[in-house]
């Protein structure tokens, strides 16, 4: 049985919506759904692109109705620099951000690649500080990891969500090697936030979940935490491919989520999509 035509309708797109965290359409799918299905928001399943390049700038033009359209999360990756999803930022007139000390401004998008699902949005220096990634290329399944980010924005907290979780697989769905498989519980608005280790070091960011409502139609049974992020090696590319040389770190003892937590918050950015 040939699974691949089936893979993007099994996806779920983290960009929350305006109403009730409903995400916006994500990118056409790499492979088409079955015939009588909908597909919904793709995050996941973006248009291929050439390989290891990433695809054409999309500076963010000016104006738009000031209406929001969607919502995603961010984080500071250099001095006025910034990393999301491609998926959150596609479609938007313009895109906003709000930092941990509560200022609002406006981000530009650098460039985008739709394949690895990665967005560099500028903004200014004093945004926040840069968050360290992990310079070991490899994680074990099991090894803990945190999820920081924005989801369901408008239904839950307005501020920053922190949840705990382990590698599940380090391959993400089809085998998909760009990404890991993760247990920590993530919701539509989690998008583009980051994916850490227990020592507060980037290790991916937050991409997609698996739909359960599809797979139970087709199995019987709901899936329980099964999660996706682009692994930290896929972003490191991107972000070397345009001149942002992210600060490395050795992985070191790991600390409690909270510690963490109080360590990225300065970091991690709520975006609005603004149509």
């Amino acid at each position: 049985m040939r699974l691949i035509p089936l893979l993007p309708a099994l996806l779920i797109g983290l960009a929350a919506g305006a109403a009730l965290g409903q995400g916006k359409p994500g990118p056409a799918p790499a492979f088409p759904p079955l015939p009588t299905q909908k597909p919904p928001a793709l995050a996941a399943a973006p248009v291929p692109a050439a390989p290891g390049k990433p695809g054409a700038p999309a500076p963010t033009p000016p104006g738009g109705s000031g209406r929001t359209l969607s919502t995603g999360t961010g984080f500071v990756v250099a001095p006025g620099r910034a990393l999301t999803n491609h998926h959150v930022i596609e479609g938007c007139l313009a895109v906003r951000y709000r930092n941990a000390a509560g200022t609002e401004g406006a981000a530009r998008v650098v460039t985008s690649d739709r394949e690895v699902d990665l967005a560099l949005l500028e903004l200014p220096a004093e945004a926040g500080p840069p968050l360290p990634f992990r310079r070991e290329a490899n994680l074990r399944r099991g090894e803990g990891v945190l999820t920081y980010g924005f989801p369901l924005a408008g239904l839950l907290s307005s501020g920053p969500t922190l949840t705990t979780g382990e590698i599940s697989a380090l391959a993400g769905l089809g085998d998909n090697q760009r990404q890991f498989q993760i247990s920590a519980p993530v919701q539509p608005g989690n998008s583009g936030g980051p994916l850490l280790d227990m020592s507060g070091n980037v290790v991916g960011v937050i991409v997609s979940k698996l739909n359960a409502q599809r797979i139970a139609q087709r199995t019987g049974d709901i899936p329980q935490n099964v999660n996706f992020a682009v692994k930290h090696t896929e972003a490191l590319a991107f972000l070397r491919a345009n001149r942002v040389e992210p600060r490395l770190v050795d992985r070191a003892q790991p600390r409690a989520a909270d510690e963490v937590g109080e360590t990225v918050h300065p970091s991690v950015l709520f975006l609005r999509c603004m149509g």
